[in-house]
């Protein structure tokens, strides 16, 4: 019994052998869970293609010699990108490594190692534009991509402010060029890391020589975890001596002279890095008057879009639901088809579909794009409300009106409609609400709504709680004022 004991033990050890494929010739007494986002892909950390079960890229070897040198053994967990900080602090893993970028933010919550790699910010722009657009300064009034909660996206910001530039945030690193080669945005600013791996991926466009700015990636560790970041970092240290970095970062290709001085920067410097790893903390509460203009402005984008998806919503459900209940047996085959697609198929593929599926044919703006995925795909929901509603007044009485010698279109506009209207009132006040949070899903289309710039900010200042309790409160003050004038009309309607 005991040795069949000991050969589940084993057996569910090895279910849970690390998923980087890092091995060590000492024996593995624990285990060292890091997080990260394979969606990112390489350099960074990707499935590998022969074996999708495992993770390559620079970070998941850099995660299993952390590993070793702690004499554990390394488990990768998968986790979304601009999750990784708040699931470290949960404690959903030991360390977060996936390209994060080092901020003051970071400090200020978490324990955060040594800077192991730095990396350039640089301007992609098409190439009978390399001329023109060699600055931020030179885009003015252009738009310029990036991948939001980014170091770039603050500098996009900051040129927002400076020099009039349009900043359009992206959930990935494909799109943003994809969109600058097909004309939707003039440049991206984004890590020279990303960029080249883009350009092989992409062509169509070039990289501008020099670089906007320059910061460096970390990986990040709970607060309470500071002992186990001291250790880490004397591996990483170690690492960096043997020149094992170094020879970490030539395979996966990100090694250039620039590097080399920065890690021979680093190793002269690592006697004060302790000292400078403590800057002034930021106080989240305190940075809502900064976020506020932003948050405002989101929150007028996301009623905007909302409101106008609505009225969409509103007058299709209405065509395609008089058609269910009027047409022949085509048109009524038709559009049950079109409501049972829509229904059946998430709103985030069709609105996917919409932006870049159809861009070959037609390149819809941002924001009209958003305001039709939403409104098409209400329309379906709307249309058997307002179906239903049609179909609940009573026989008797639309008999009636034709006996009086009114036509149908007489009988639907003084009879049949306004009963329907007020049984479907409710319904839709419901679906106007659910469509405003349903909003938040086109910030994957580069539109930035209350959500993605709540997210933004919750990133910024290395906290869900207050920016989520004033994204929950703009939420409240736009869907309550409805539900309250909803609940007047129904109440007068019916006394």
């Amino acid at each position: 019994m005991r040795a069949l004991a000991a050969g589940l033990l084993l057996a569910l050890a090895g279910c849970a052998a690390p998923a980087d494929r890092a091995s060590s010739a000492t024996p593995v007494t624990a285990v060292l869970r890091w997080g990260g986002d394979a969606e990112g892909g390489a350099p960074f950390v990707e499935a590998d293609a022969v074996d999708p079960s495992t993770v390559r890229g620079f970070d998941v070897e850099i995660a299993g010699e952390i590993a070793r040198g702690l004499g554990r053994t390394p488990q990768f967990v998968q986790v979304a990108w601009a999750s990784i900080e708040q699931s470290v602090a949960r404690g959903d893993f030991d360390v977060g490594m996936s390209g994060l970028e080092d901020r003051p933010e970071l400090h200020t919550r978490y324990a955060v190692s040594l800077p192991y790699f730095e990396f350039r910010e640089v301007l992609a722009v098409r190439p009978a534009d390399r001329a023109r657009y060699r600055t931020l300064a030179d885009l003015a009034g252009r738009r310029v991509a990036t991948l939001g909660s980014t170091m770039a996206y603050r500098l996009l910001l900051e040129a927002e402010k400076a020099h009039g530039v349009v900043p359009v945030s992206y959930d990935d690193d494909v799109h943003p060029y994809t969109d600058l080669v097909e004309g939707r945005v003039d440049a991206v600013l984004l890590d020279h890391v990303i960029a080249d791996r883009a350009q092989r991926r992409t062509p169509g466009f070039v990289i501008q020589p020099g670089d906007v700015a320059r910061g460096h990636y970390v990986a990040v560790f709970a607060a309470a975890q500071s002992a186990l970041r001291d250790s880490a970092d004397a591996v990483l240290a170690a690492r960096l001596r043997d020149g094992t970095l170094a020879t970490i970062f030539r395979r996966w290709g990100v090694w250039d002279e620039q590097q080399a001085a920065y890690q021979q920067r680093l190793l002269a410097s690592l006697g004060s890095a302790t000292a400078a790893r403590t800057p002034d903390r930021a106080d989240p509460p305190a940075s809502v008057w900064r976020y506020a203009p932003s948050l405002a402005r989101a929150a007028v984008i996301t009623l905007g879009v909302s409101a106008a998806a609505m009225v969409l919503a509103v007058l299709l459900g209405t065509v395609i639901a008089a058609g269910r209940v009027y047409g022949g047996a085509v048109l009524r085959g038709a559009l049950m088809v079109y409501v049972e697609v829509v229904r059946g198929t998430p709103v985030l593929l069709q609105l996917f579909v919409l932006y870049y599926g159809l861009s070959a044919v037609v390149r819809l703006p941002a924001l009209l794009a958003a305001i039709l995925g939403l409104g098409l795909n209400y329309a379906a929901y709307e249309s058997e409300i307002y179906r239903g509603a049609l179909q609940a007044v009573p026989r008797m009485q639309l008999e009636a009106a034709r006996t009086l010698g009114l036509s149908e279109w007489q009988v639907f506009r003084l009879v049949r409609g306004p009963q329907a209207f007020r049984l479907a009132l409710a319904p839709m006040t419901n679906d106007f609400v659910a469509l405003l949070k349903d909003s938040s899903l086109v910030s994957v289309i580069t539109v930035v709504e209350l959500t993605k710039q709540t997210a933004i900010y919750a990133t910024n200042v290395g906290s869900w709680v207050v920016p989520g309790l004033l994204c929950a409160a703009l939420y409240l003050a736009l869907s309550l004022p409805l539900s309250r004038v909803a609940r007047r009309l129904e109440a007068r309607w019916h006394a």
